[in-house]
């Protein structure tokens, strides 16, 4: 039997616009650095490597999908790189501090990304 819960997850993604999929994987970012926090600090480090490494994931399809014509995409790779890195550190170094660190440039990049949105789409309901 298919999960109620799961046929909306599944859809609200192949409905979602391609900027409102940026915003869900934003959120899957900070969702993934709070889950190896929790298992940080119980001492789950398996489960902790695997929840950074969805995180990490999630940071190389955001880097792999930017134009590179635009400016913005090279400081958005800049960032994103960054972020990169410092999971990979808070990953050997099992540290809640640099996941702290990048749950804030996240949380940052996705309301700058959400405030973007919405301006374009007043403006869009605006013409319409």
């Amino acid at each position: 039997m298919i999960n109620p819960y799961q046929q909306y997850k599944e859809n609200s993604i192949l409905t979602a616009s391609p900027e409102e999929l940026v915003l869900m994987l934003y959120n899957g970012i900070l969702r993934f650095t709070e889950e190896a926090k929790i298992a940080i600090e119980n001492k789950d480090f398996e489960r902790a490597n695997n929840s950074i490494i969805r995180a990490q994931d999630i940071v190389s399809e955001l880097s792999a999908t930017l134009d590179m014509e635009y400016d913005i995409s090279k400081n958005l790779y800049s960032m994103y790189d960054y972020i990169m890195r410092r999971l990979i550190e808070a990953n050997l170094k099992k540290d809640i501090s640099i996941l702290d660190e990048v749950k804030e440039l996240v949380k940052d990049l996705k309301e700058a990304w959400s405030e973007a949105l919405n301006r374009i789409r007043s403006k869009v309901y605006a013409k319409g």
